[in-house]
């Protein structure tokens, strides 16, 4: 069993950045793959990024890569997304999610936190 808690979300304006935390606590943190998710008012929850147990692989949904990094720090059992650029588009919960295999980390993984609320204004 792994719980998350994601902090960092708020109110900020077009062009901005803002950094996203994910603590993870109950399991071993090493050997679980990571991942971000996002849903916008009266979207589907769409995948955002995903980070290997190791932090060696990283994959990125079109709509944020360039703009978006997912890294995390196993001695601190923490992950982050930091998001530069930031559009009003990108108004959304955010979620952390965690699974023991990368391809499901994708899709459908085990854990998931409770999100933190983004709103980006122009």
């Amino acid at each position: 069993q792994v719980q998350l808690v994601e902090s960092g979300g708020g109110l900020v304006q077009a062009g901005d950045s803002v950094r996203l935390s994910c603590a993870a606590s109950g399991r071993t943190f090493g050997n679980y793959a990571m991942g971000w998710f996002r849903q916008a008012p009266g979207k589907e929850r769409e995948f955002v990024a995903v980070i290997s147990w190791s932090g060696g692989s990283t994959h990125y949904a079109d709509s944020v890569k360039g703009r978006f990094t997912i890294s995390r720090n196993n001695a601190r059992n923490m992950v982050y997304l930091q998001m530069n650029s930031l559009k009003p588009e990108d108004t959304a919960v955010y979620y952390c999610a965690a699974d023991p295999r990368l391809s499901t980390a994708v899709t459908t993984p085990r854990y998931w936190g409770q999100g933190t609320q983004v709103t980006v204004s122009s």
